[in-house]
């Protein structure tokens, strides 16, 4: 009886993290994945940025529209050989830059992951500070002294929303999909609650999609128009280069194409025009 071939892996190139894995995700939990994405602190200034750049709104739309295709053109490029292989953004690498090649832009992606992790956490950091000091006006003494930039206050916020991030990671990426299909749905349904209050508070007459009362001339409005796109795309720089790490537990192609599509242009436009809503809402009530 012929001997079964006995296959060894090296330690520095095989483990559960790299392996093909089980591909159970549908396209809800793309959309979902980006729902969670969008809806945060950065999106709001993002998406509220941009409608003050001087141009119109319809201006803004064509420009977000035209920002987003061009993230999910790149988004489902990068989905497709992870989602057909079930392995991860450095495997995939190794087809370019051979095995160890391949560390060099697993490890540049990991930095602007962690940066970008710091970025999420410190903005949402501030929003909780702002709540705690408005349901606990005693501890505004916390808020006064400062340590590398951030008030005691928040360094407590920011630990401990890194704290709650970490739990969820460090659980697996079964808790991350279970977190992410309840909580981006949820935070819509708290956005528009937000803007339909605010909106009664202030009146229709009040809401307009322009926060500047810049007047450019067609040339600037153009390259402003591009400038805007451009933005859109930066912003989303990080997550479609790690798109992969995700989209490898996606069942099929078109369920990521499908997600991509509700969860891209059709969530970042409708997210966008309630933002700017509520933020020249906020402002014509202050």
């Amino acid at each position: 009886m012929p001997q079964q071939p006995h296959h060894q892996y090296s330690d520095r190139l095989y483990n559960a993290d790299l392996a093909p894995t089980r591909q159970n995700w549908n396209w809800y939990n793309i959309l979902a994945f980006w729902l969670s994405d969008v809806h945060s602190v950065g999106g709001y200034v993002v998406a509220a940025s941009l409608f003050a750049l001087g141009l119109a709104g319809w201006q803004v739309l064509i420009s977000l529209l035209i920002g987003i295709c061009i993230v999910q053109i790149f988004a489902n490029l990068m989905a497709k050989p992870s989602q057909k292989a079930a392995v991860p953004f450095p495997v995939i690498c190794r087809l370019s830059f051979g095995v160890l090649g391949a560390n060099i832009p697993a490890m540049i992606r990991g930095l602007i992951a962690v940066v970008w992790y710091g970025i999420q956490t410190y903005l949402a950091s501030n929003a909780l500070t702002i709540v705690i000091l408005r349901l606990f006006p005693g501890m505004e003494s916390l808020a006064g002294p400062s340590f590398l930039g951030l008030s005691y206050l928040g360094w407590i916020s920011f630990m401990l929303l890194w704290g709650l991030q970490a739990i969820v990671f460090w659980r697996g990426m079964d808790s991350i999909r279970r977190f992410i299909d309840w909580s981006g749905p949820a935070v819509y349904l708290v956005m528009f609650a937000l803007a339909a209050w605010l909106v009664w508070q202030a009146g229709w007459s009040n809401i307009s999609f322009t926060l500047s009362d810049i007047q450019l001339s067609p040339g600037e409005q153009l390259w402003q128009m591009v400038i805007a796109a451009a933005i859109v795309a930066g912003y989303f720089a990080g997550p479609t280069l790690n798109f992969g790490d995700f989209t490898r537990y996606a069942r099929t192609f078109d369920d990521v194409k499908r997600g991509n599509f509700w969860g891209l242009p059709v969530n970042f436009l409708v997210f966008s025009a309630t933002t700017v809503m509520t933020v020249n809402t906020l402002v014509e009530k202050i």
